[in-house]
């Protein structure tokens, strides 16, 4: 674990997938997304009709974070929200969460969804901290491990936002 950190965040691009599949199979080698959903992700993060935001955080030049976030409507799920290990306890996975809450409130959503794997309690506790509640759960969902998803949800994402700066 590093000092308390504050890195840059900024849109994820497209020349940001390589570094982020590379933190998305150490972190989630069971069931890390491939270039393919990246991809398709970030094409629709972009222009008057995007219903996506995606970040990564950098901190000396490399990617030690990223999140996403989709939204339908008055809907959002929180996609992904990843932080490197040597990162964990800096506060970066809660500055990540508040970029995505705020962009579910520009997305004018009245609710923000999100399934966190059942034995991931660190990434519970952090939600939990910014008002998530759970509300269910998917078995079997994180596959090919068969893990079940706690699925939570936060009503009301504007009163959960706290400033932070975003660069683009």
């Amino acid at each position: 674990m590093t000092d308390a950190v504050t890195p840059r965040l900024r849109e994820m691009r497209w020349w940001d997938i390589d570094p982020v599949l590379e933190l998305e199979k150490d972190l989630f080698p069971e069931d890390a997304w491939s270039r393919g959903m990246f991809w398709s992700e970030l094409a629709h993060a972009r222009g008057p009709e995007a219903t996506r935001r995606y970040v990564v955080a950098e901190d000396a030049e490399r990617i030690v974070g990223y999140a996403g976030l989709a939204s339908s409507g008055d809907l959002a799920d929180i996609q992904t929200i990843a932080v490197r290990r040597d990162h964990w306890g800096t506060g970066l996975g809660g500055l990540l969460l508040t970029e995505l809450l705020r962009a579910a409130t520009a997305f004018e959503c009245a609710e923000v969804m999100l399934e966190c794997r059942i034995d991931n309690v660190r990434a519970q506790k952090l939600y939990e901290r910014f008002g998530f509640e759970a509300i269910g759960f998917r078995r079997g969902y994180y596959q090919p491990g068969n893990v079940d998803a706690l699925v939570m949800r936060l009503t009301d994402p504007s009163t959960s936002v706290q400033g932070t700066e975003i660069h683009g």
